[in-house]
């Protein structure tokens, strides 16, 4: 392989005594990544009970919530935050890059939370609820206590795949140089020319913690499989 490749030695070398500069990218990834995954279940959960529940109005919100970010891409939605934002009349919010992955990222994967956990919702037999309401359960109590213990059993698998897009997903952030893992190895690449290097040591971080989820939600249906074929 000549000096000049892509994949030249001296390039990994180059490229392995700057890991520091992946591996603090990774760890910022991963926190914006835990934080907007805590937003993403918060919204999803919240609309998904408002997309089940008895008011019209609740179900319209909850449906327009869902089909607006499902059908816009994530990276306009960021750009709104970060350029649009500040210069809208009597509001004028800032926000910082950080704040801006958060909460876009959280609140853009909650539409399709909301979406998994309606289904998990409307997965429970009917009878379910009948029995708690001649039980005296309020609709909050029905869903506290019998509905969502239930759910979560059934939402994980496609939950957690929610999760691994989430992750995969914060690499856009490095178009408003948001100091993740994917603008800190473009930022090292341009800077040596060692793209290849770079780019396939970002892409074996974003893989190991990807696959360890799939890898799980894996286990896990198989185990769910095994327990309703115990039965």
């Amino acid at each position: 392989m000549n000096d000049n490749s892509p994949f030249a030695l001296w390039r990994w070398v180059d490229t392995f005594s700057h890991i520091d500069i992946f591996i603090q990218g990774f760890g910022y990834t991963l926190l914006v990544a835990v934080l907007a995954l805590s937003i993403s279940l918060f919204m999803g959960i919240f609309h998904a009970l408002m997309a089940t529940g008895k008011f019209t109005l609740l179900r319209w919100w909850a449906r327009a919530y869902v089909e607006f970010f499902q059908n816009t891409p994530l990276l306009i939605n960021l750009f709104f935050l970060y350029y649009v934002l500040p210069k809208v009349p009597y509001i004028g919010i800032t926000l910082d890059v950080f704040t801006i992955g958060v909460v876009g990222i959280g609140v853009y994967t909650g539409a399709y939370m909301s979406e998994v956990v309606r289904s998990g919702i409307q997965s429970i037999p009917k009878g379910q609820f009948e029995a708690a309401a001649s039980q005296g359960f309020s609709y909050a109590q029905t869903m506290m206590y019998i509905i969502l213990p239930q759910t979560i059993k059934v939402i994980l698998p496609p939950a957690t795949n929610q999760a691994v897009n989430l992750i995969k997903n914060t690499s856009v952030l490095a178009i408003i140089a948001g100091a993740e893992i994917m603008y800190n190895a473009d930022s090292y690449a341009q800077s040596s020319l060692n793209y290849a290097p770079a780019y396939v040591i970002a892409g074996i971080f974003y893989f190991v913690v990807c696959y360890c989820l799939a890898l799980f939600t894996r286990f896990y249906e198989e185990k769910l499989k095994k327990a309703h074929l115990a039965r």
